[in-house]
């Protein structure tokens, strides 16, 4: 195996830590969380007791000061154990930086600190029933009314949408503009005209909550729109580099560990004699995938080495997740097949990994939506001739 050497060993203190508190408090009770549909709050407690949420948050604000090393470690070690139920890199990764980098003074004392603790939990409002993809044709609105905005709409696919205390909400303060008219808005859950909708029965990633979400005329004050009106679209579209980067970092560790079941299971297995690792077919098989998966955990620990200096642009984290979320999906089909009826079984973690990964071509963007990033990147667009 080819070193990783992005982890000093201060890092690999944290991972140890990380590596007891999922032992301790998630392995045992995941399957009860996926039939229960949601994580319970007392989890997000311990937690941020432990300093596992907003790891890379400014300690003024309550995170630890870290960086993205320790929220990959956190991320990797929960793909490890197909533990997709609790999505602190949600409420850490991808909607804490839209407070730090665009919050107010007040927006980033008043929610930070309680995200850090777990007290406070976030869901990201985006996708919408006539579309995820396409954030500037979403039609919920925020209309502005003296010192108010009246938001009325809908949402779906919301991960935490049946527990979030706070939605970080993308909506249309001007309905006849397309990305320009996109504002991210803070809303309290407890606000009236607010419903959420039932928990979204998913075919994998079964203690995620996921859930719709009802706006009818709720109103908040103009001190909760995040940075500035009409600047939705452009604070959305500089996080996705990370967001797409975690998508990857769950991708190919999620592979790693499949592989490893894998190999484990067909060292064992007995048939005509012999185990089933005895099998050229076996073998070369499990070949194949060590050496596509070796190759993309080396990608994207580079990926992670731009990402730290800030030079990780939105082709490349496009790139990144396009290729370990496809490689991700034929390991776990290749993995599956080794384990035979067994591994069709939901009480084997290959089974549950490969429901689960199915939703990662999907979630932060499709894989089309990644071949079009790069594919705009790459070709110009050669405009046809107009004929007279």
């Amino acid at each position: 195996m080819i070193p990783r050497t992005i982890f000093s060993s201060d890092y690999e203190l944290f991972r140890d830590t990380v590596r007891r508190f999922i032992a301790e408090h998630i392995v045992p009770f995941h399957a009860d969380w996926e039939k229960a549909g949601q994580v319970p709050r007392e989890l997000w407690l311990k937690a941020g007791e432990l300093g596992l949420l907003c790891c890379n948050v400014p300690e003024e604000y309550g995170g630890m000061g870290g960086d993205f090393l320790h929220s990959a470690i956190l991320i990797e070690e929960m793909a490890r154990v197909g533990a997709t139920g609790p999505t602190f890199y949600l409420q850490s990764d991808i909607i804490a930086p839209y407070l730090v980098d665009f919050g107010t003074e007040e927006q980033k004392k008043k929610w930070l600190p309680k995200m850090a603790t777990g007290e406070v939990v976030v869901a990201l409002g985006m996708s919408e029933p006539s579309g995820g993809s396409d954030v500037q044709a979403m039609r919920t609105q925020a209309l502005r009314e003296g010192d108010e905005y009246v938001i009325n709409g809908q949402k779906v696919f919301i991960t935490n949408g049946h527990s979030a205390d706070l939605l970080v909400l993308a909506c249309k303060t001007d309905p006849k503009a397309r990305g320009k008219g996109v504002s991210l808005i803070l809303v309290e859950t407890d606000r009236s005209g607010f419903t959420r909708g039932r928990k979204l029965e998913k075919i994998g990633c079964k203690a995620q909550d996921t859930s719709e979400l009802f706006f009818s005329d709720v109103r908040v004050p103009v001190s909760n729109l995040l940075g500035q009106e009409g600047g939705g679209f452009v604070m959305l579209m500089t996080q996705l580099a990370q967001e797409r980067l975690v998508q990857a970092i769950r991708g190919v560790s999620s592979s790693e560990a499949a592989l490893q079941w894998t190999i484990d299971y067909v060292t064992e297995r007995q048939m005509f004699g012999q185990t089933l690792g005895d099998f050229q077919n076996t073998r070369f098989k499990l070949a194949e995938l060590h050496a596509e998966i070796l190759a993309q955990r080396v990608f994207v620990d580079r990926c992670i080495e731009l990402h730290l200096k800030g030079e990780l642009d939105a082709t490349d984290a496009a790139a990144a997740k396009l290729v370990t979320t496809e490689l991700q999906g034929k390991v776990m089909d290749q993995c599956l097949q080794f384990f035979g009826g067994w591994g069709y079984m939901w009480e084997y973690p290959i089974a549950r990994a490969f429901a689960d990964a199915r939703m990662c071509r999907l979630g932060g963007g499709t894989a089309e939506v990644m071949k079009q990033i790069i594919g705009n990147a790459i070709l110009p667009k050669v405009r046809k001739p107009v004929i007279a």
